[in-house]
């Protein structure tokens, strides 16, 4: 899909736009390309300080941010590479800690494109190519670089020896590019092992497992999986981590939701299964406090947006968009509700699973109010309602979030909990609304 990437930046804009007029406009899987690229450029993947490279249907970003906290709090400089951004492009990049400055961001895309002629690659090509230019020539301790798509054929996949590897939580999602069933995407992410380097996962049933195994077993990579090599799990309260090295008694992460316990297990996984960067228990501890990933389960407690309802109310923000980030995060509405009103302000992409969505959320009783999401191919207001409907739910429309917030406020009654979801690229538009910018 085009990424409409837009920057108030006039230089960043200026690459920006010749970048969607060269590339192809969609999402395109290959090694062929950023390998070509990177050759260019003087092959700035093989001078990274050590890489941590992170796959998985949901939750592979809040491990990379769990990843940054604990090596920040051991004193390091970390680079960091995800996608999508929010608002700015610039949130992508961040170089030894602090989001790539415009200046820095436009000098590297036109040095990219330079070398591109007659190649056509694709947004994300050059967009990986010119992080790892900035990652290659800043000192740094440390990357942590997250898959775009899949992981076999992602451009970030051109890394040739990470210290470790990690997967999160498969499920089914980009179907057309990574096959129609979970065991052939399980075995798509496990392209991203490499010889010699530990990939540490969590635990799959055994189809998935097998597919991931086969992958591991192919480049001779050492396979560490949860509930064999190590262990996360809550109790009383705290995060209980246990591996070959020992017992972890830490504080549970402070981003919201039961699922990011695991998100964190993964990335101390990650991290103890290495042994060229050492992390002290006291900076994995800290890192459960550190770690931020905007427009995950975030809460909006002040600004215009939480002002449009009542007092007492609770607005929520999360871009989770397949069936299996619904279910984290009706889980922990289910957990919260204790018989309050429930709202969901709901925009998604056409070629998401909207009914899949909506299925964690029966017998929850939201009332949904469907949103477009303005400059994608997104499911109509009418196909909004048969989802939710099939699950009892009814639903009225709005022009935009904004409004939809608006009319929950105005309706009266108990104060209402209202989650806004769907879209990674609706939850960019609420932020910028409620002046809440990622940083």
């Amino acid at each position: 899909m085009a990424d409409h990437a837009v920057s108030d930046d006039p230089a960043v804009q200026r690459q920006l736009d010749r970048l969607a007029s060269l590339s192809p406009g969609a999402d395109v899987l290959g090694l062929e390309r950023i390998s070509t690229l990177c050759a260019r450029l003087g092959h700035p993947e093989r001078a990274l300080p050590p890489v941590f490279h992170v796959a998985g249907t949901n939750g592979k970003g809040s491990t990379c941010a769990y990843l940054r906290a604990a090596l920040e709090a051991s004193g390091r400089r970390v680079h960091v590479y995800t996608s999508p951004h929010l608002v700015r492009f610039n949130e992508r990049i961040r170089v030894a800690g602090r989001l790539i400055d415009d200046a820095l961001l436009a000098a590297l895309l036109e040095e990219v494109l330079a070398v591109a002629d007659g190649m056509s690659p694709s947004f994300f090509e050059v967009t990986t190519a010119a992080a790892f230019l900035a990652f290659a020539r800043t000192p740094a301790d440390a990357c942590v670089i997250e898959v775009g798509l899949g992981g076999r054929l992602d451009a970030t996949n051109v890394l040739p020896a990470p210290v470790a590897c990690g997967i999160a939580q498969l499920g089914l999602d980009h179907q057309f590019f990574l096959g129609d069933t979970i065991e052939a995407i399980a075995g798509e992410k496990g392209g991203i092992a490499k010889a010699g380097a530990p990939l540490v996962t969590l635990d799959y049933p055994p189809s998935q497992a097998e597919r991931v195994a086969a992958a591991a077993r192919a480049v001779g990579a050492p396979w560490f999986v949860r509930n064999a090599a190590w262990r996360g799990r809550v109790a009383d309260g705290r995060l209980h981590y246990s591996d070959a090295q020992g017992a972890l008694d830490l504080p549970l992460p402070a981003l919201p939701g039961a699922h990011q316990a695991t998100n964190a297990s993964l990335a101390i996984a990650m991290l103890r299964h290495q042994d060229r960067l050492p992390v002290s228990p006291q900076a994995l501890a800290t890192a459960m406090g550190w770690a931020d990933w905007p427009a995950r389960l975030q809460r909006l407690d002040k600004g215009p947006l939480p002002d449009l309802l009542p007092p007492g109310s609770e607005l929520w923000l999360d871009g989770g968009h397949n069936p299996a980030g619904a279910e984290a995060v009706a889980a922990f509405f289910r957990e919260r509700l204790n018989g309050r009103p429930f709202c969901i302000v709901m925009g998604q992409l056409a070629n998401k699973d909207v009914r899949g969505w909506f299925a964690p959320f029966a017998g929850s009783g939201a009332e949904v109010w469907a949103v477009p999401v303005p400059g994608h191919d997104h499911h109509s207001a009418e196909t909004i309602a048969q989802a939710a409907g099939a699950y009892g739910m009814p639903v009225q429309p709005a022009p935009d979030p904004v409004a939809a917030i608006r009319g929950i406020g105005e309706a009266g009654g108990e104060p209402p909990v209202v989650l806004v979801g769907g879209t990674l690229y609706m939850a960019g538009a609420v932020l910028v609304a409620n002046g809440t910018l990622p940083s």
